[in-house]
């Protein structure tokens, strides 16, 4: 038995001038499918000519005539996840790898990845893994740390008197 196309606004013509001015090989095979339909073959032959179980092109049919011939391109794909940061948090996330930790606020005098996950935690409540947090944070090199009771001028005395030797 044949499957009913109730798209009537494409000839048979059209559809293979169609499928081999088509870029894209599934969309071309699919179209050819529809086309063997068309000229009244069974399904089992017009899927078994186009590579395809009757199952699959049934369900393409039904899309043809949902959709027309933009129903037989693939629909676009999620790339994983929606990111739980939004830009504006990146950015402040960001500034705050730059700037570096206060020692009095965050308690360390270098970030790592866990200690921005935890002021990520405290400051939007969004709970992140910290190779998450390192991905998001530390795409750039960032300079090391300095101590906060480091004396640049004892270092800069100590630096010339060993050179003196």
């Amino acid at each position: 038995m044949a499957v009913a196309i109730t798209r009537r606004d494409v000839s048979v013509g059209d559809l293979r001038r169609e499928a081999g001015r088509t870029r894209d090989a599934k969309a071309a095979c699919r179209i050819l499918v529809i086309a063997c339909v068309m000229e009244r073959q069974s399904r089992e032959d017009a899927a078994e000519c186009c590579g395809m179980d009757r199952q699959t092109l049934r369900d393409w049919v039904h899309r043809f005539n949902a959709d027309g011939l933009a129903g037989l391109s693939d629909l676009p794909r999620q790339n994983g996840p929606k990111p739980r940061l939004s830009p504006e948090q990146e950015a402040v996330l960001a500034e705050w790898v730059e700037q570096g930790p206060d020692l009095a606020r965050d308690g360390v005098v270098r970030w790592r990845c866990v200690d921005l996950q935890e002021r990520i935690k405290r400051e939007w409540g969004i709970s992140l893994h910290k190779r998450t947090v390192g991905k998001l944070a530390f795409r750039r090199l960032s300079m090391r740390p300095q101590h906060p009771k480091s004396d640049p001028v004892a270092q800069a005395a100590f630096r010339m008197g060993s050179r003196a030797l």
